[in-house]
């Protein structure tokens, strides 16, 4: 399955509950579609750029917050239709990160282990301050 994420820009309500409702409903609506949520994140309450406009409203606070998933192309499609429904939400966009996790997590580097540095000299002598790095 491809891995996607969702930048949502919702609505402001002083209750929170509001935004919870919304990022629950739809972190549900991936894993009814099969697809699986890696990460939720809430940015936090922001002042719009300019006044939106969504739902015959104009907005110029919004809640940010994101949400990285897996899901099939038909799941996508679907949780964009109830995303637009919702009059909660001003504005999202949602990006293909890769098609699987695997695409986007690094691999690892691999370490070489030098213990050379670590022996004591081989004079005899306990100092470390004759040997050259």
């Amino acid at each position: 399955m491809p891995f996607y994420q969702i930048l949502c820009i919702a609505s402001h309500f002083r209750e929170y509950k509001h935004i919870k409702e919304l990022v629950t409903m739809s972190a549900k609506h991936v894993m009814d579609q099969g697809g699986v949520v890696r990460n939720i994140e809430y940015w936090g309450t922001r002042t719009l750029p300019q006044p939106m406009r969504r739902h015959r409203q104009v907005y110029t606070i919004g809640d940010y917050w994101t949400m990285y998933f897996d899901t099939s192309p038909h799941g996508l499609k679907s949780l964009t239709g109830v995303i637009r429904r919702d009059p909660r939400v001003i504005r999202w966009t949602m990006v293909k990160q890769g098609d699987k996790v695997g695409d986007v997590v690094l691999p690892r580097e691999k370490t070489v282990t030098r213990t050379d540095y670590l022996n004591p000299p081989r004079d005899g002598s306990t100092s470390w301050s004759g040997l050259n790095f």
